[in-house]
């Protein structure tokens, strides 16, 4: 949905993002097969099919390694969002381009063969036992299935027939597929040439993901660890048992959110609004986007990913919609805000806690 809460639509900015995604392609495409020739260690000029199955495998590595930076740097800086949005559509045009590379594959290597190419494929090399000769070519094929699997089931339809949860496991997938197609290159074209130019693309592609992962990690345990340290002094003052330190009204924007971890259960964003607090679970219903990211837009909690919306006072939709997520009670001793880390039943109301100001 938009952030009027309109059904997801063919709009503007999906035009962009597909027209930036195919261009990009195209050019990448073309700026391989005109001077890739001129960096390969070969004794004659390459034949058009194999640059051509060069240029969409190398072509469908990027992407992928794209597609998997795009979470952790959203994370680390804003400014990557909008490349978030509509990943499942970069998602389907990488399989799309992973398909034309497996059909070039087949169509050189074993377009004469007498049995069936799939067959002739995955019987031209069964040593399974070995690293070196290892057969690379299913590990290419699991990834391909996984990609088709993951474009396949991109669709709404999906996520809603599926469940969130569900769904977004099916699609973590993903780290599956990309280290097949590591392995894939790399007990593959890496064996067979000494191709430094791609050596160093698989290297450099593997270093990206990993180390931005490890980093977008470590930045959300410390802000986990930092939202269970406990206020002695504010506890103090709290008759009830369990609840916990969420910060200072101060800390929080104006239509913004702090989220904070809670044990056993999902993150909570708590949210400053018309001189309001109230506090809500941080995993939209769509597709699990994280809620406190985002912001409030028409007196309603804005999901940044979609823009999937909800009423902060009882975590409901509004109509004609029926998502619904848990509420949280929100307690204010002083300046510092408290939380009831237990959940109350998805759509429940909470009275909002009035901090006193009129914005």
């Amino acid at each position: 949905m938009s952030v009027k809460y309109n059904p997801v639509i063919w709009n503007r900015n999906k035009y962009i993002y597909d027209a930036a995604l195919l261009i990009g392609v195209g050019l990448y495409l073309y700026i391989y097969l005109r001077f890739a020739p001129a960096f390969q260690d070969v004794t004659r000029p390459l034949d058009g099919p194999i640059l051509r199955m060069r240029a969409f495998g190398s072509c469908a590595f990027l992407m992928l390694t794209v597609i998997l930076c795009i979470g952790p740097l959203a994370r680390l800086d804003r400014r990557f969002l909008p490349v978030l949005y509509n990943r499942r559509h970069f998602g389907v045009l990488t399989a799309a381009v992973a398909a034309v590379h497996a059909n070039y594959v087949l169509g050189w290597y074993f377009n004469f063969s007498s049995i069936d190419p799939y067959v002739a494929l995955l019987q031209s090399n069964t040593s399974y036992t070995q690293i070196l000769g290892f057969p690379f070519e299913s590990l290419g094929i699991l990834a391909l299935i996984i990609l088709f699997v993951l474009a396949a089931t991109s669709h709404d339809f999906w996520l809603s027939f599926l469940g969130p949860p569900l769904w977004k496991g099916l699609h973590m997938m993903i780290y599956l597929a990309y280290a097949s197609v590591v392995l894939h290159v790399a007990l593959g074209a890496l064996q067979g040439r000494d191709d430094a130019l791609m050596t160093g693309l698989v290297v450099l592609s593997v270093l990206a993901v990993s180390s931005l992962h490890f980093v977008a990690g470590r930045r959300e345990a410390a802000a986990d660890a930092c939202s269970l340290v406990p206020d002695v002094d504010v506890a103090a003052t709290v008759a009830e048992d369990g609840w916990i330190v969420v910060g200072e009204v101060d800390e929080i924007a104006n239509n913004r959110a702090k989220v904070v971890s809670v044990p056993g259960h999902d993150r909570v964003a708590v949210w400053r609004y018309k001189g309001k607090l109230s506090a809500l679970s941080n995993a939209c219903q769509h597709q699990n986007g994280p809620l406190g990211e985002g912001r409030i837009k028409g007196g309603l909690v804005t999901c940044p990913w979609h823009g999937y919306q909800y009423r902060p006072e009882d975590g409901q939709s509004p109509a004609p919609f029926t998502e619904r997520i848990s509420t949280y009670r929100l307690k204010l001793v002083g300046q510092t805000i408290l939380l009831d880390p237990k959940p109350f039943p998805p759509g429940t109301h909470v009275d909002p806690v009035i901090i006193g100001e009129t914005a």
